[in-house]
């Protein structure tokens, strides 16, 4: 399953795109794709952060269903 990278790593790509730098140039310097920059830059603005989403169920429900 895919990691969602981390805070550290999204804080200087948005902090290079807020200084001036392009999205294509920081895509290539940081090497992650354009979409996901345009995605963080899309988040920041809906909620003011760019933190990736936390404590959401991965997999199949653990639960055992009692057959009573």
């Amino acid at each position: 399953m895919a990691v969602p990278y981390s805070y550290d790593l999204r804080t200087k790509v948005m902090g290079a795109i807020d200084d001036g730098m392009g999205k294509t140039e920081a895509s290539r310097l940081f090497k992650i794709s354009r979409n996901t920059i345009d995605l963080w830059l899309k988040k920041r603005k809906e909620t003011g952060d760019y933190r990736a989403k936390e404590g959401y169920q991965k997999g199949y429900n653990p639960k055992i269903a009692d057959a009573g």
